[in-house]
């Protein structure tokens, strides 16, 4: 009796191993890397929003000029060369000081763009140059800043981003000025 439960369990076993077919094994060979799924070439213009601060500075000496507020319409284009995303902007930006100061600022930005395609999300890095003008008086300076730009179908991005603006020497006289500014971004990609 005992030689019989031992072959029907044998069997039984042996009948459930089998049960699910051969199954070649997976090596790292055998994985493909997933695809873009985007494509980031092409021709984009927007509008942003955002809010930052304005600081003068005379040497190590700094003075908090007060918040702004900062919206503007922006201009560009990518090439999307796999993982590497390249391209140039131009934006424009109005600054308005919270504090009550009467009148606002024209900013002016052309940058260089920089990016890693994550599929439907872009980090990205800007550089180039500002112009600020007021009352008449104009000052050129570098900007620089980071972001990332999110899809939300083939045509409209969102997208945030930090920006910082330096003029040196500004008027002529020995200040130095730095406008921050962290902005909301949307896009119409063509």
């Amino acid at each position: 009796m005992k030689i019989a439960l031992y072959a029907l369990a044998a069997s039984f076993l042996a009948g459930t191993a089998l049960a699910g077919g051969y199954v070649t094994p997976v090596g790292p060979a055998d994985l493909v890397p997933a695809s873009a799924e985007t494509d980031w070439t092409g021709f984009y213009a927007g509008l942003q929003y955002g809010q930052g601060e304005l600081t003068a500075s005379r040497g190590r000496a700094g003075a908090d000029l007060g918040d702004v507020d900062a919206f503007g319409l922006h201009l560009g284009y990518l090439h999307d060369m796999g993982q590497l995303v390249l391209g140039g902007e131009l934006d424009y930006n109005n600054v308005d000081l919270q504090n009550g100061a009467p009148g606002s600022s024209d900013m002016w930005r052309l940058r260089g763009r920089a990016g890693y395609d994550m599929g439907r999300f872009q980090p990205y890095l800007v550089l180039g140059v500002a112009r600020l003008s007021d009352s008449g008086e104009s000052e050129t300076g570098v900007t620089w800043g980071f972001g990332g730009d999110y899809l939300l179908n083939d045509n409209v991005s969102l997208g945030l981003e930090y920006s910082r603006s330096s003029f040196d020497k500004v008027a002529g006289t020995t200040l130095d000025l730095d406008a921050d500014l962290l902005q909301i971004r949307a896009s119409y990609r063509f």
